[in-house]
């Protein structure tokens, strides 16, 4: 069954779009430590406030959020109710709205942004770690194969979801992450055997 199409970026002329990629990665990756940091509900609640004040300025149709709020929710909500139960609802609040902004920040960033002009942009800045040894090239196909398989990943997810439904299965955590496992561990041995067909895996 093939994957369903998960749009990795949506052409725009917004302030968000023309942006350069290497300043929207060195963003996601500042808004990552801070939110490792802070946590507090209200701290967070502001940080997702402006995450999506830029879904608006980058003009981005709001089925495009809405997927990826779905895509969270199997995730986010049993995180948020156990998180909960054993600590309290401030941490809950906190790790998984952290979670949640973080996630939605990393798909603003593919959604305005080619995966071309990230992966230029990382080579770039990896240039200097050829004197020890490293390819920034390598460094690039990892960004852009780890960018590829979150998406794969998410149309697994509503492949599974659908299939479930078309069936008339309740719904359950188990019933809905073993089969998306085993999808997902075949995609990745189909990725890696078509790797090494080109010789990526010297």
């Amino acid at each position: 069954m093939p994957v369903t199409a998960v749009p990795l970026y949506l052409p725009g002329g917004s302030p968000v779009h023309r942006l350069g990629a290497g300043w929207k990665l060195l963003a996601l990756l500042g808004a990552g430590v801070a939110l490792a940091v802070w946590r507090a509900p209200g701290q967070v609640a502001v940080a997702l406030g402006a995450v999506l004040i830029l879904y608006a300025v980058a003009r981005l149709p709001l089925r495009a959020l809405g997927r990826q709020v779905l895509a969270l929710a199997w995730v986010a909500v049993p995180l948020l109710a156990f998180q909960w139960v054993f600590a309290s609802w401030r941490t809950g609040v906190g790790v998984v709205g952290s979670f949640v902004t973080l996630v939605l920040l990393a798909g603003l960033v593919t959604l305005t942004t080619r995966t071309t002009a990230m992966v230029d942009a990382v080579v770039r800045v990896c240039g200097w770690l050829r004197r020890f040894g490293v390819d920034p090239e390598r460094v690039g196909l990892v960004l852009a194969l780890g960018i590829r398989s979150v998406h794969v990943v998410l149309g697994l997810a509503q492949e599974v979801r659908e299939a479930q439904h078309a069936r008339g299965l309740r719904s359950s955590p188990r019933a809905f992450a073993v089969p998306l496992i085993v999808r997902s561990l075949r995609h990745a041995d189909r990725l890696g055997e078509a790797l090494s067909a080109r010789g990526v895996d010297d």
